[in-house]
């Protein structure tokens, strides 16, 4: 599968006195095409929180870049490789601080078998279908109040007022007894036009999946329809970052190698012309 893409960053402070959230591409990319994005919101406290996410997304970048390509198969076993690389780096910024710093994560690897997509906390990845209006995929939160929706004991307009919304129940820190893992998934149900959406959830303190949706679905381009998303987001208060990736081209293979059509019908010209059943003259 050849996959083509195009990428646009936000990266906003709110009413915060630091930013805590990091990208990979890093924000002065504003028109990105490679296949890696990652999205780290950091957290511990001034000069903790941007260490945390910041050390992630360099280590974690670096170690894939330098390993693999969009031309290979990415999985699970290579993800794991980049997250324990990542987990080695927090553990030499460890400041032996009471309250350890640590960071969410928010993944993608485009690559020929899709694209694989992972995430620690409750920063989200999206697959969003602007031709059907709907979202495809959407990452379960690791949170407190995503679980006790799910055990039936809040709602879900309860839980976007709750005032424990941002108790996670996963994080990436240094010297944990016990590393926390990502959910994984690879997508490959994938359509031109469709976009993937990684999201801080100070993105989302005041929208919800059909604005964002209602968006991505506008006759617009990706400049007006990013900034739009700051735009509804202007008066948030936490930092808020994202990763808008607009999928511009799927394809096979061959389809992606004009030589490939022409030398397969060559081939199939010379096999029709050889087995061609000739007729006996009247």
């Amino acid at each position: 599968m050849k996959i083509q893409v195009i990428s646009y960053p936000i990266n906003e402070l709110g009413q915060r006195s630091n930013q805590e959230d990091s990208l990979y591409p890093p924000v002065e990319e504003t028109s990105y095409r490679g296949p890696l994005f990652i999205l780290c919101d950091g957290m511990g406290g001034h000069a903790a929180g941007e260490v945390a996410s910041g050390t992630v997304c360099e280590a974690m970048s670096r170690y894939i870049l330098s390993h693999f390509s969009d031309k290979e198969a990415f999985g699970e076993d290579e993800f794991t490789a980049a997250l324990t690389c990542a987990y080695a780096a927090l553990d030499e910024k460890d400041t032996d601080d009471e309250k350890k710093m640590g960071t969410t994560l928010a993944f993608a690897m485009f690559h020929q078998g899709g694209c694989f997509v992972a995430h620690i906390g409750d920063s989200r990845v999206y697959q969003i279908r602007p031709s059907e209006k709907r979202v495809v995929f959407v990452t379960r939160d690791h949170s407190l109040v995503n679980d006790l929706v799910e055990l039936g004991e809040m709602t879900r307009e309860e839980a976007r007022t709750s005032s424990r919304k941002n108790v996670i129940t996963r994080a990436m820190q240094p010297h944990q007894d016990r590393q926390v893992q990502a959910d994984c998934v690879n997508l490959t149900d994938l359509k031109q036009g469709d976009y993937l959406y990684l999201c801080s959830d100070g993105m989302l303190e005041q929208m919800d999946d059909r604005e964002i949706v209602n968006i991505l679905s506008l006759r617009k381009s990706d400049s007006e329809k990013i900034q739009l998303l700051k735009g509804a987001t202007k008066d948030n208060r936490d930092n808020h970052s994202a990763h808008l990736v607009h999928i511009t081209s799927v394809g096979s293979e061959e389809e992606a190698s004009p030589w490939r059509k022409i030398i397969s019908s060559l081939k199939r010209g010379i096999l029709c012309s050889k087995t061609k059943k000739r007729f006996p003259d009247d």
